[in-house]
């Protein structure tokens, strides 16, 4: 499989604006993820590509670890996970997923939410992750199904495609093949894990009103985001009723959409 081409609008770096456009959904999907792995309590877990802290947080509140660390890219993510998260057991690094600066065998999970696709070597970041969980240990990893799952990103990338053709050239849903459980499974058992499965997960993701969906894709964080803000006010504004002309926008104004994450585990 070929390598995702890493694109200036995929970096995430500004804490505030991921919150409201994908972080409050990737909590719920956290909550879920967490039940599906069933760790037991007490163990050192590693968060690659934390991100604003989404994962880490429930894995503090759910997974009863020892200690919990996240790294990732960016030091304003970390340093917005850091300042959020005070619990003791927290810890947060910059680096990179495929050179993590661990030790060989020195967690007892390794997890990875909503990463692997923008990583540029997903491969490598797997065989990094194998090689700093203990013998016996879990590394396990969800992603945005975004070829029809995800929802939320399905009606606005559906919307900019039939405005504007190019638009195709951003849609997550055509770059990431990787999102898929077939592709997952294949990454994971190459990496040399076992016990290799895969399971969905799907959440509810209700906004309040059209400005509730509409406002985070001025945010400028992620391919929608980056696409919406690189249009003219025109062209924005044509995409933005077009959006209003197509999603299910019910009586009492809310737009109640559904999000499903791709899940996958192995053991060393």
């Amino acid at each position: 499989m070929d390598a995702p081409v890493a694109r200036a609008s995929d970096r995430w770096n500004q804490g505030s604006a991921y919150e409201p456009f994908i972080g409050r959904w990737s909590r719920l999907v956290a909550v879920e993820f967490l039940s599906w792995l069933g760790l037991a309590p007490g163990g050192r877990w590693l968060d690659v590509g934390c991100g604003t802290g989404a994962l880490t947080a429930t894995i503090l509140e759910q997974g009863t670890p020892s200690q919990v660390k996240g790294i990732d890219p960016a030091p304003a993510f970390a340093a917005f996970a850091r300042a959020q998260l005070t619990d003791p057991r927290a810890a947060f690094a910059v680096g990179e997923a495929q050179q993590l600066p661990e030790l060989d065998a020195s967690y007892d999970a390794v997890v990875a939410g909503l990463v692997l696709n923008f990583v540029p070597e997903p491969a490598r970041a797997l065989e990094e992750m194998s090689r700093v969980v203990r013998p016996g240990g879990t590394v396990a990893g969800y992603v945005w199904d975004y070829a029809g799952g995800m929802e939320l990103l399905r009606y606005f990338w559906d919307a900019a495609a039939a405005l504007d053709p190019q638009a195709g050239a951003l849609d997550e849903g055509q770059r990431f093949p990787l999102c898929a459980p077939a592709a997952l499974t294949d990454l994971f058992r190459d990496a040399g894990l076992h016990e290799v499965e895969a399971w969905a997960i799907e959440v509810p993701t209700v906004f309040r009103d059209f400005a509730d969906y509409w406002n985070p894709f001025l945010g400028g964080q992620g391919p929608a985001p980056g696409y919406a803000l690189s249009l003219s006010d025109d062209r924005r504004a044509t995409l933005r009723q077009r959006l209003e002309r197509t999603l299910p926008i019910a009586s009492d104004g809310m737009i109640r959409l559904t999000a499903r994450a791709w899940a996958v585990r192995g053991q060393r």
